[in-house]
């Protein structure tokens, strides 16, 4: 197959935010206990956090984490989790039916992300809360004045405020099963009155509104319009939350999800201008694309686990070689919506649907560790618009396509990074490159992830089954069938 590639340094999508790299760290099964804290481990550093898990999140340049949740902050007191431990209670935690010991709370979270190089993105429960909690909760954070909850971050040994600048309102309230889920009107109002409560608080933090809770739901749609009208002149972004999975193994209509998730993009990026302009509004609604990834291999033993008990193993998918592509595919598409995508998460980061495992004598990385880790570290800069001429293909009700998905970012200092997927099971794709305005750039890296096997995993005991490896570099560039690519050129 050959296929031809072209780009222009002019023709600009966006400059790309940070944050679209980011991840999301959950009170769900041993995300955070035997995830990114086990005081008593070998590694863990003088407040309980592992050393090793830390050093993975690093190579990954993780730029912003969600926190606390998810399911779980609807239920959550913020509260619980601040203060000498041995006062702290043990809660049930009804959203994933465990047992909450609040060993690890915002005070210890934000200095875990200060440890990973991150930032902090808070949700607030407006599930059995509201902007009462909301506000108080950004006093504690951060004001650095003379007040209650600023005196007593400060008697709890944090003199500093921890300055978090990006806030959710919520989780996925339109979810029946959501702990106090709401009709569209119900949330929209309880979240314009958090946020005007919120921002004057803190008038510099930036506010993010729950979108439909995926793009199936019954109330998709009629929920981000509710809540736009509602709440627009207070909220900086609206969320999107979607999981993809092969359950049918249907492998080439799964390599073509990114085609659901560009759609998803486009309709909601639609509906927020469609409010813009019944506002007269000169203000832009972007996207949060906040829980994001493949989830589907653990749902059955997920069935048997034991309830209320502490970090029991829930959503512990174990992922293959073609799920890896699947997740370079979706990572492709956040690049080439990052004109409206300023924000995406990775959910999760450990042990939870994650790129990185745990066990007590060891961490390993996950087949999607690697695509994750390309992007977040080559991906920043400026994305350019690609144009693809390929062949394209049909996966039942998905049609027309393209064999060869690509995306393109000029970081500004002289390197150019292509990312491409080709989705074709049986067919390399020989590539004719026209990179216009980068003359003199000559390719210096292909890294390729590939392998025979699409059901492929890494482990503890085998943890370099599936990893990337640089090709020689000739005078054709050439992605092999089914494989994940990322092309590295620099000015010389």
């Amino acid at each position: 197959m050959e296929i031809k590639i072209s780009l222009d340094k002019q023709n600009v999508i966006s400059e790309i935010d940070n944050r679209i790299y980011g991840s999301f760290i959950e009170h769900l099964g041993r995300a955070v206990y035997g995830g990114i804290y086990q005081p008593g481990h070998e590694t863990a550093d003088d407040m309980g956090f592992r050393k090793d898990v830390l050093e993975y999140v690093s190579q990954l340049k993780v730029p912003i984490v969600r926190y606390p949740g998810g399911n779980f902050v609807s239920g959550y007191n913020w509260e619980d989790g601040i203060g000498p431990k041995e006062n702290r209670p043990h809660k049930l935690d009804l959203a994933w039916q465990t047992i909450e010991t609040n060993e690890v709370g915002i005070d210890e979270f934000q200095e875990w992300a200060k440890r990973a190089g991150s930032e902090v993105m808070m949700a607030v429960n407006l599930g059995t809360r509201g902007a009462d909690d909301a506000r108080n909760i950004v006093e504690y954070c951060n004001l650095d004045i003379d007040t209650y909850y600023s005196q007593l971050r400060r008697k709890n040994g944090f003199e500093k405020p921890f300055g978090i600048k990006l806030w959710c309102l919520g989780n996925e309230m339109d979810g029946p099963w959501q702990i106090c889920a709401k009709t569209p009107m119900e949330y929209a109002r309880t979240a314009c009155e958090a946020a005007k409560l919120m921002k004057w608080v803190d008038p510099s933090i930036e506010l993010v509104a729950c979108g439909s809770a995926h793009m199936f739901m019954p109330t998709f749609g009629e929920w981000e319009r509710t809540v736009l009208r509602e709440c627009y002149d207070h909220i900086d972004y609206i969320s999107l939350h979607n999981y993809y999975g092969n359950p049918d193994d249907n492998t080439p209509k799964y390599l073509a999800q990114a085609v659901n998730m560009d759609k998803f993009i486009k309709i909601v990026e639609g509906i927020c201008d469609e409010v813009k302009a019944e506002k007269g509004s000169d203000k832009t609604v972007n996207l949060s694309f906040d829980e994001w990834n493949i989830w589907f291999h653990s749902n059955e033993q997920d069935k048997e686990t034991e309830r209320y008990v502490v970090a029991p193993r829930l959503l512990e998918d174990i992922y293959n070689f073609e799920d890896a592509l699947v997740v370079g595919s979706l990572l492709i598409t956040l690049i080439n919506n990052s004109d409206r995508v300023k924000i995406a998460c990775l959910a999760q980061l450990v042990n939870v649907i994650a790129p990185i495992m745990t066990e007590d004598n060891g961490c390993w990385l996950q087949t999607i560790f690697y695509p994750y880790m390309h992007a977040s570290v080559f991906g920043r800069g400026t994305a350019l618009n690609v144009n693809i001429d390929c062949g394209t293909y049909d996966a039942d009700e998905l049609k027309d396509v393209p064999y060869v998905t690509a995306a393109a970012v000029d970081n500004g200092n002289g390197e150019l990074t292509v990312f491409a997927m080709n989705r074709s099971l049986d067919e390399d794709a020989v590539v004719d490159a026209e990179l216009a305005g980068f003359e003199g750039y000559t390719l210096q890296e292909h890294i390729e992830l590939n392998c025979d096997d699409f059901k492929a995993v890494n482990s503890l005991e085998n943890p370099d089954n599936v990893v990337p490896n640089n090709k020689d570099i000739g005078e054709t560039i050439t992605f092999a069938a089914h494989s994940w690519n990322v092309l590295r050129f620099k000015k010389v």
